[in-house]
């Protein structure tokens, strides 16, 4: 059993800057792989960035490339989103998601290969 945590979302002008975190507890960290996904009203949850257990080979959906950086400190058990340059369509319900990986450089880009979510921290951003 794998327990996620986000914080870090909020409110932000558009142009503005935030780093989601997201803090894992329970089975082996380091061996899955993790994803942010987020979620707007009325629309379905969608993968934004996804990164391997060893951190090596990252994935980010085309709306938000050159935005948003993902990362992942092994050590802390926390994954993070930096979120850059942020847009009144970036508004959603930002999800945390592990799932378990093969091998140390596999990218997990849909939600059918995630096992563990966490609760979801919103992000709202005004024009």
């Amino acid at each position: 059993q794998v327990q996620l945590v986000e914080s870090g979302g909020g409110l932000v002008q558009a142009g503005g800057s935030l780093r989601l975190s997201c803090a894992a507890s329970g089975r082996t960290f380091r061996s899955y792989g993790m994803g942010w996904f987020r979620q707007a009203p009325g629309k379905e949850r969608e993968v934004v960035a996804a990164i391997s257990w060893s951190g090596s080979s990252t994935y980010y959906t085309a709306s938000v490339k050159g935005r948003f950086t993902i990362s992942r400190d092994n050590a802390k058990n926390t994954v993070y989103l930096q979120m850059n340059s942020l847009q009144p369509k970036d508004t959603a319900v930002y999800y945390c998601a592990a799932g378990r990986a093969l091998s140390p450089m596999a990218v997990l880009t849909t939600k059918g290969l995630y096992d563990y979510w966490g609760q979801g921290t919103q992000v709202t951003v005004s024009s």
